[in-house]
């Protein structure tokens, strides 16, 4: 998932330059309409990070239901090392999940403040 979120920041990453070149210089005014540009940058911007959190949010619900699973057979077999070692994981895996949703909030509060 994180290397889908990566690719998914594209966008975000790349804001400057993606404002550079659909605000045209002097020359190009007549021939681009920088207020329809600067709209589809704002809705592909949107799109982005509905699309993101949407995801994240997602894998949260997904990962909380295996953890919560795990954790009720644990309850019923507290010596079996194998469940305590994936639940351990799907633990671990949550918490990123949950950092990850942290890191989005700043990537768009970053790309929201440069557009603006």
């Amino acid at each position: 998932i994180q290397e889908l979120l990566r690719v998914m920041r594209t966008i975000d990453d790349r804001i400057v330059h993606e404002l550079n070149t659909t605000i045209p210089t002097a020359s190009f005014v007549g021939k681009v309409d920088p207020g329809q540009t600067c709209k589809e940058l704002y809705e592909s911007l949107m799109d982005a990070h509905t699309n993101r959190e949407r995801i994240i949010k997602n894998c949260i619900s997904q990962t909380s239901a295996v953890v919560k699973t795990l954790k009720e057979e644990r309850e019923k077999a507290p010596e079996d090392a194998a469940l305590l070692k994936q639940l351990r994981k799907e633990q671990t895996k949550l918490k990123l999940m949950q950092s990850e949703l942290n890191v989005e909030e700043v990537v768009n509060d970053r790309s929201w403040k440069v557009y603006s």
